[in-house]
């Protein structure tokens, strides 16, 4: 982890602009390509969830600006960036994991489902000290529909600076399955023009 020196950062003006805002996030919502990326996890026996959240994960830690944070009054910037999803249960509830990133898929996915299955054996939210961590993203998937908008709850706090990614329903087009992405971040930290670095490497990582 590392502390960012603000007086000689070149987003120091853009930082303290918009902290002080009552709202500093921003975001929007698009979509990217998930037909190689569909086939490639039904070939290999692999969740679709569990295989995008992967390449999300690894878009994500190419980014410093996304892997910035506020911490008493200080900007870090840290080494790794885990993932913290919603897992829902068959009793229409959720819970919120925490899952430790690793570059080889198959060690995020033995994690990742040790983690569903805790949840899923498990009742309330499911708050604690990994999951409140602020070294994560906030993942959220809404399998039920496609979107091309979406509204997250906040409490308008200036120093909550964890990102939100969601994904919804892929949609089929022409043959090709697009998948609804929406990314929120504090513009104190970041901007539309890291927001789209993150989702050219996701679009790279799920035609890989």
């Amino acid at each position: 982890m590392k502390i960012i020196d603000i007086e000689k950062w070149n987003r120091k003006e853009h930082f303290e602009f918009f902290s002080k805002m009552a709202s500093p996030y921003f975001g929007f919502t698009t979509e990217v390509d998930c037909t190689k990326a569909y086939e490639k996890a039904k070939t290999n026996g692999y969740s679709f969830f569990a295989y995008y959240l992967h390449k999300s994960m690894g878009a994500v830690n190419s980014v410093d600006e996304l892997k910035m944070r506020i911490i008493d009054d200080q900007v870090v910037l840290y080494d790794v960036i885990h993932a913290g999803t919603t897992i829902a249960r068959a009793d229409g509830t959720f819970g919120f994991s925490f899952i430790h990133f690793s570059e080889q898929f198959e060690i995020f996915n033995a994690a990742l489902q040790k983690e569903i299955e805790a949840v899923q054996n498990s009742s309330g939210l499911r708050l604690s000290t990994d999951t409140v961590t602020k070294a994560l993203i906030r993942h959220s998937t809404i399998p039920w529909n496609t979107f091309s908008a979406l509204l997250h709850p906040t409490n308008f706090d200036s120093k909550e600076s964890i990102p939100k990614i969601t994904f919804g329903r892929f949609s089929i087009r022409e043959g090709k399955k697009y998948l609804p992405v929406s990314v929120e971040a504090h513009h104190g930290l970041a901007d539309g023009l890291h927001i789209a670095k993150y989702l050219e490497e996701f679009q790279r990582q799920l035609d890989q």
